[in-house]
């Protein structure tokens, strides 16, 4: 693993179990990494400390938490929506796998409890946005899986998904919050690459790396003509001030009026 001035987090080959991108990190106050767990084998994720997102990216199986049970099966993100775990702390979820299964993992500390959820695909806000404008260049699906208007107040992640068509644009016109955000990325096909602004640098993007969008600086994405791009988005709530939209970049919210 290797890091460009600690905004780009380069992927690396993945093993099974727990593979962390990053963990204790001043800036973002967000922990993240991808667990896998091959058929059979069962994982109780727990934190003494921390709230916990869990969305699964690929794979099927059972989900268990706050005495409820669901079964899972997801083979495709541009086909099918996530199911996903939001957890505070102490709060346990035990996802038992009947395939290999891979899942994204999100945390921040949190002292406060909540009830704990688990959202299945249909409870996910599957937006087509930017349809029939700019030549549906800027043409994406963005999925939101909770934040201030669905998950109770005393969170502090918000999670969701993008899937950017290839050679299109997302997170367009660029914008800017001043909450810290991750973009964990993947490709179809999976050796396609695409670019992502952050600010004045732009970065090459390719499969299963990782974005730290930090400083309030704008961002934007775009896929290479051929590759579809997926996202995961997880923002961190400041306790003075959740996360409750973004801004457009001066003048290019015009594009859109």
């Amino acid at each position: 693993m290797t890091a460009e001035f600690c905004n780009l987090i380069q992927a690396f080959s993945l093993k099974e179990g727990w593979n962390p991108y990053q963990e204790n990190d001043r800036d973002t106050q967000l922990d993240f990494g991808i667990y896998l767990l091959e058929p059979n084998q069962c994982y109780v994720f727990q934190s003494k400390e921390q709230e916990t997102a869990l969305l699964i990216l690929k794979g099927s199986g059972r989900i268990e938490a706050g005495g409820r049970a669901e079964s899972f099966e997801r083979n495709s993100w541009v086909e099918q929506l996530p199911w996903a775990i939001h957890s505070p702390a102490y709060a346990a979820a035990a996802i038992t796998a009947s395939s290999p299964v891979e899942i994204a993992v999100v945390k921040t500390p949190n002292p406060h409890v909540f009830p704990q959820k688990i959202y299945l695909p249909d409870e996910v806000e599957n937006e087509h946005r930017g349809k029939g404008m700019l030549d549906d260049m800027s043409y994406r699906i963005v999925r939101c899986v909770f934040d201030r208007r669905n998950a109770p107040p005393e969170a502090r992640l918000v999670l969701g998904e993008v899937v950017n068509f290839p050679g299109r644009w997302s997170s367009y016109p660029p914008h800017h919050h001043p909450q810290p955000e991750l973009y964990y990325y993947q490709f179809e096909p999976e050796w396609g690459y695409g670019h992502g602004e952050l600010g004045e640098t732009v970065y090459k993007i390719r499969n299963r790396d990782l974005l730290r969008i930090t400083g309030e600086r704008d961002h934007s994405q775009t896929s290479a003509p051929g590759f579809t791009m997926y996202y995961l988005w997880t923002i961190r709530h400041f306790p003075d001030k959740p996360y409750t939209g973004f801004e457009y970049t001066p003048p290019f919210e015009t594009l859109l009026s």
